[in-house]
């Protein structure tokens, strides 16, 4: 297993090798650690996340699925981190109400420096990210299945779920410490340990796209 020591910074750097942050869609989770859910069915609906600022600890990512009721799988990137602290959170995901058009439901938190977002056992099913970033004592290529450092961290939930890959479809990551900057992102779920939202606010706006929910995707 190949080592790099000391901080490697990647700027903007592709999906899979690179962590990412979400908000979680059900607001005010407050759970132990052990008594996370084993597994959940998502809604089909993937939701939108930027951030100014991620700081996250004991960082590690590799592959999975996620999959609908019907079946529907979603290759993801998951991410885990046992703690974060994350500033400036948006979160937007548009609904279609039928005769009444699309509506977006945005939810804003940590936007004073002195009060953010924290997480503990922070966990992110992610399908596209962009960011900043920089890691501390950061493993490339480990076995997932070689992850964790305690009973009762984010990998060991995540073990417990059953997600954790092995072998060749193990192909993972690790970094002591990883920020992250300038956060763009599409999630398909979030679960977390704890997840304080620090001056929170929520609005449901008309309609959906540029100037309504937190970003829009580049083309191509």
């Amino acid at each position: 297993m190949s080592q790099t020591f000391g901080k490697t910074r990647w700027k903007r750097f592709a999906l899979v090798m690179v962590p990412s942050i979400a908000a979680t869609a059900a607001i005010g989770v407050s759970l132990a650690s052990n008594a996370l859910a084993a597994s959940f069915s998502v809604s089909g609906q993937d939701f939108k996340v930027t951030t100014a600022r991620l700081d996250g600890k004991n960082f590690a990512q590799f592959g999975g699925v996620d999959f609908e009721v019907n079946g529907t799988p979603h290759p993801i990137a998951i991410s885990t981190f046992d703690e974060a602290t994350i500033n400036n959170l948006c979160q937007s995901v548009k609904t279609n109400l039928g005769p009444l058009g699309y509506w977006t439901l945005v939810l804003n938190a940590g936007g004073d420096p002195k009060k953010p977002v924290t997480a503990k056992n922070l966990i992110l099913d992610v399908a596209e990210l962009k960011a900043d970033a920089e890691f501390t004592n950061i493993n490339i290529g480990q076995d997932a299945s070689t992850l964790g450092h305690k009973e009762g961290d984010s990998i060991d939930v995540v073990r417990k779920q059953g997600k954790l890959p092995t072998g060749a479809q193990g192909f993972a990551q690790a970094a002591d410490r990883a920020v992250l900057s300038d956060v763009k992102q599409t999630a398909w779920a979030t679960t977390a340990g704890t997840f304080t939202l620090n001056g929170l606010k929520l609005n449901i706006k008309k309609g959906s796209g540029e100037g309504v929910e937190c970003y829009m995707p580049e083309a191509g």
